[in-house]
Formats: C-alpha cells, structure tokens, sequence
C-alpha cells in the first residue's frame, strides 16, 4: 500500500557526454548497436513533482525555459509507464528545460529517467534500479542510462551497460551548443556500421593524452562536412588547450576536456556554453 501523505521533491537531470562512439551495426529492429563510453556532466534541467489530488486528470505537465517541441513529453511517458503498474496519485510535474534539445547531450531521456526515480522514492514503489532500467528503456535509448548516472561502457542500443574504469574527475570541461538541433534521424542517415579495428574499451585504456588520433565520434564523418562550424569549433578547442575534443552522441554539441581552467569565455560567444568540473 503506498503511503498516505507526500511530500513535493525538486530534481535536477544532468546530461551525459559520448566519449568515443563507434556503430558496428545495423540490427534487425531498425535501431543500431554502438560501442560507448557514457559520462555523466552537470549540465542539468530543474524538475519538480507536486502531489495534487485535486488535479482532474491523472498527470498535469508545464514546462519553462527552452521551448519543447511536440505534445507529449517523456516526463509524462515516465509517469504513465509507472501508472500501468502502481495506483500513482495524481501529480503536477513542471519541466525548467536548460539542456538544449537535438544537442546529442540526452537531456530528454535524463529527465526521464529522474522523472521515475523521483516518483519511486516519492511513493515508496520500493523499485530496484534494474527495475527501474527496465522502466527507462522503452522510453530513449539512453534513458535507463540515467537511472544510475556513473560513468559506463554502453552495448547493444546504449541501453546495456559494462563496467568501465575511467575516472576524469581531476578534468574541466566546455560544452559548446551552435544552436543547431540535429535529429537522431538525420544523423544516421549519413551512417555507414563498421567493425573496428580496435574496440573502444581498449582505446579508453590509453592515456587520455593518446585519445585525440584515436577515440573517435563516427558521426563526426557524415555531420562535419554538412555542418562545417561542428569542426571548426572542435579545432578551436584544441587552440585553447583541450587535451581531448569532439562531438557528443549524434551531435551537435561538441566537448573539450581540459586539465586546467578553460579560457574559453571569449571564444563561443556566438553559442551556448556550458562550462565547469566532471
């Protein structure tokens, strides 16, 4: 039996970077298979859920900040998945979006994924995070990603997660947004899987310092001559020291880790920029 009283719970999903992305195949459901370092960054959203029983409808959502684009919205996904199972009270969930959207940061899918997790602790649904996960993977590829939200080696989808020990909290990092959305869709439409010579679990094993002319983004190949300020803003994070740069997930955000504080205050001032420690 769920408790009798609840208390409103504030959240905020932070985003993740892709470092190294290599699409070995293509898979018979349409999806493809990726070999992946996911890395939790706290470039985050702010997420409120407010018991309301006096609601007329079983979730009421509103949202601020970047528009969101559509009618639904995978925090109400993540609500009514666990409604299907559990006699959920009635909430109001108000979304602040500052994660850009198409950015290849996963904002939608953390979101989420915090959207389940604040909900079973709210509830006392008493959910395990592998119980959670399975709740998070109909709803993004890389949603059940966030449930745990720690660095992971990603198989299969993004969606099946190994151990990896890789630790780059001593790091800063610069996100750079061109405000420019590119769709999953789009992305790989310019995609050709291979198999790699090297799988990238063996080359995250390098110094980070070796990362640069091996650890690579395959979307790189297809999106950079189309969206040529993609590359130019990599190169230029390089000029400003980054000791590894590129584009995360299908884009178009595109990193640099730093060893020491960034300069690049004056650098994207055309952009949106995010910038602090992992």
């Amino acid at each position: 039996m769920l408790p009798t009283t609840f208390a409103a719970m504030l959240g905020f999903p932070n985003c993740k970077i892709n470092i190294g992305l290599q699409i070995t195949d293509r898979r018979p459901d349409g999806y493809h298979n990726l070999l992946s370092c996911f890395y939790p960054v706290g470039w985050s959203d702010v997420l409120e859920i407010i018991p309301d029983e006096s609601l007329t409808v079983p979730v009421q959502f509103t949202a601020t900040g970047i528009p969101i684009p559509g009618q639904s919205n995978l925090c109400i996904e993540a609500y009514e998945a666990l409604r299907a199972d559990f006699d959920l009270p009635r909430v109001r969930i108000h979304l602040h979006k500052l994660v850009p959207i198409g950015a290849g940061l996963g904002g939608g899918s953390a979101d989420a994924a915090l959207t389940l997790k604040q909900l079973n602790g709210m509830f006392g649904l008493g959910l395990s995070l592998a119980q959670l996960e399975s709740y998070a993977r109909p709803l993004g590829a890389d949603c059940a990603f966030f449930v745990q939200n720690r660095p992971m080696y990603c198989i299969q989808k993004g969606d099946v997660f190994e151990e990896i020990n890789l630790d780059l909290s001593g790091y800063q990092i610069v996100l750079v947004y061109p405000n420019v959305a590119i769709s999953t869709a789009e992305a790989y439409a310019g995609i050709r899987p291979q198999q790699p010579e090297v799988p990238l679990r063996e080359l995250l094993e390098a110094p980070i310092e070796q990362w640069r002319d091996t650890v690579s983004n395959d979307f790189e190949g297809s999106l950079f001559p189309r969206y040529p300020l993609l590359a130019e803003i990599k190169a230029q994070l390089y000029k400003l020291g980054a000791v590894y740069a590129a584009m995360t997930g299908s884009g178009s955000t595109v990193f640099g880790l730093f060893s020491g504080e960034p300069n690049s205050n004056r650098s994207f001032t055309r952009y949106t920029v995010w910038q602090g420690k992992l």
